[in-house]
């Protein structure tokens, strides 16, 4: 089920991974399922918003740039890297954002 990640008062940072696939999974699945596990387990995780057609974004929010720079170096994460690189993207995108707002709508 879709939810919409709750993130505390701002500031805080979003980072933006935009990217379109090449074709089969080639360990594709398993190995992004690893990382929405992974990721809530890191110091300073705020939350996940992911979604995937044909363009796929994930919106990752932490508490610093700090957390964002260790999510980049933990290691498994890094093996997720270079098999995107290597096997599962075609091209990706990668923004890292402070936000400085933050407001929303629920019914």
């Amino acid at each position: 089920m879709a939810t919409i990640a709750r993130t505390p008062k701002p500031p805080y940072y979003a980072v933006i991974f935009t990217s379109l696939r090449t074709p089969g999974d080639n360990g594709y699945a398993a190995m992004a399922e690893r990382m929405l596990v992974l990721a809530p387990q890191q110091p300073g995780f705020l939350g996940v918003e992911s979604v995937r057609e044909e363009l796929g974004i994930t919106v990752s929010y932490w508490e610093s740039l700090e957390a964002v720079a260790a999510w980049k170096r933990q290691v498994e994460h890094m093996e997720a890297q270079r098999g995107g690189r290597e096997t599962w993207y075609q091209a990706f995108r990668i923004r890292i954002c402070r936000v400085e707002r933050d407001y929303g709508f629920e019914r």
